[in-house]
């Protein structure tokens, strides 16, 4: 049975049930008031009279029996047909909702319900399934895109090899040693692309053990790994806080802070920049800054660095460059420890990152 006609009958049995018992109390209020037998002046040869006393409840159950049977089988032709009318027109918006399911079960995430009328339950149903299907056209096309940048990514240091090895073999005067080095370099490269897209994963699928972290002293501990690279850039970093607590995974937090502290260097003016990275605890969270001199961005151009392999400046093609993954990867890990990532221009050059998570329980 459908839904429509599960109510359809619910609705005529209801309607019955309540014609049947105002039928009922109609009846009981006769039998109250009216007398079982009166003696009246009936003319003669009238049936069923007794020594001239008239049955006046027998007479007035035949007359009001068949009435009440017609008025009961009006209430279940009104029923049957009034409910099934007002169950398909409660059950509409369902119908709207169930062809949006089915298109996007057949991959077309780009239809909307959009419910016309009264916020009701099937409006906020709606509402919801629409949220729904714009989130996930979004993340099947940010999927779309970092799967064909990842592939650009992987397939060129595969192409560089592959040139390097033709070279080599058609070459018999090359180098070995540079060409080793090259190959090396290159080899390096893409282990550190692959790592990356692993570590990018792992996050976002939030297999990890949540234990509790002191933010600051991963922020000194990255500072201390990358200062020989600061160093190398003629970049000052300076590291500030107290105490500040947070609840996640330390490798994937010491990892956020590093690719923070890492960006922040080589992306900075080199000889005179500078680096300050600083927690603290606010109100129902804590936070992470590393704030950093450079180059001018504009606003549009900071809310894209946070997409996969993409970079404020040109391609640098250093040591140091990183593959791209940076700040993707920082956004990740702060999604699933459900924090925000805030990236902002500052107006004298360079950029302020914030990282805010949830302060853990006491």
């Amino acid at each position: 049975m459908s839904v429509r006609l599960k109510l359809t009958l619910s609705y005529a049995g209801f309607l019955m049930v309540t014609g049947v018992l105002l039928l009922a109390a109609v009846w009981l209020f006769l039998l109250r008031y009216v007398p079982d037998r009166a003696a009246l002046l009936i003319p003669e040869g009238t049936p069923n009279l007794t020594n001239g006393v008239f049955p006046v409840r027998s007479s007035l159950l035949h007359v009001f029996a068949p009435r009440a049977a017609a008025v009961l089988a009006l209430l279940l032709v009104i029923g049957l047909a009034g409910g099934w009318i007002l169950a398909g027109r409660m059950l509409a918006p369902l119908t709207r909702i169930t062809d949006a399911t089915r298109l996007a079960t057949d991959g077309s995430l780009s239809h909307r319900i959009r419910l016309p009328g009264p916020r009701d339950e099937f409006r906020e149903l709606a509402d919801a399934f629409d949220t729904m299907l714009a989130r996930l056209e979004a993340h099947v096309a940010e999927q779309r895109r970092f799967a064909a940048n990842a592939s650009h990514e992987l397939r060129t240091p595969l192409a560089i090899s592959k040139a390097l090895i033709d070279v080599a073999r058609t070459d018999p005067g090359h180098d070995p040693v540079a060409f080793i080095d090259r190959l090396h370099a290159v080899n390096t490269r893409a282990i550190d692309l692959t790592e990356a897209l692993l570590l990018l994963s792992r996050a976002d699928q939030r297999s990890f053990t949540r234990e509790r972290v002191d933010l600051s002293l991963l922020a000194e501990e990255a500072t201390e790994t990358l200062l020989p690279l600061a160093e190398k850039h003629g970049v000052a970093v300076e590291t500030r806080g107290d105490v500040t607590p947070a609840t996640g995974s330390q490798a994937l937090l010491l990892q956020l802070t590093t690719n923070l502290v890492h960006n922040a260097i080589v992306h900075n003016l080199p000889g005179q920049g500078a680096v300050w990275v600083s927690t603290g605890v606010r109100p129902g969270s804590v936070v992470l800054t590393v704030e950093n001199t450079g180059e001018t961005i504009t606003p549009e151009l900071a809310s894209t660095l946070t997409e996969p392999f993409q970079r404020g400046t040109e391609r640098i093609h250093t040591d140091h460059a990183g593959v791209g993954l940076g700040l993707a990867i920082v956004k990740t890990i702060t999604r699933a420890h459900d924090g925000t990532l805030t990236l902002t221009p500052r107006p004298t050059g360079g950029l302020r990152i914030t990282v805010q998570l949830p302060a853990p329980p006491p």
